[in-house]
């Protein structure tokens, strides 16, 4: 009985440091974004991750995922300045809405995210 107790425990401490390390949330990213387009706050702060990704793995980028991969040019950046810098630039990049860019989403109020069809 001692012994099923403990495999109990060693494995609920495994599933819970396995699951607490799995999700890499960049809280300065949902951060930088709400404090530059303050007019989507609301909506930024509903969606969260979801404004760069798409169903249940982070690593699913949609196409605002990965204009701004390619405008922070390296992973989990923590400089405020830099992550505003990648906004901006972001914001000239085609999305996947014809004729439109990021920047023509976030003026019309619109998150500038869209999952993949």
């Amino acid at each position: 009985m001692r012994l099923t107790w403990i495999s109990l425990a060693c494995c609920t401490a495994i599933a819970a440091f396995v699951s607490g390390n799995s999700a890499e949330a960049r809280p300065p990213y949902l951060a930088a974004f709400k404090e530059t387009y303050a007019n989507l706050a609301d909506k930024a702060a509903e969606s969260k991750c979801m404004i760069c990704h798409f169903g249940e793995s982070k690593k699913n980028k949609n196409d605002y995922g990965k204009a701004m991969t390619t405008a922070l040019g390296a992973t989990n950046v923590k400089d405020t300045e830099a992550i505003k810098a990648a906004l901006k630039k972001a914001e000239s990049e085609k999305s996947s809405t014809e004729g439109k860019t990021f920047g023509d989403l976030i003026k019309a109020g619109e998150l500038p995210g869209k999952n993949p069809a």
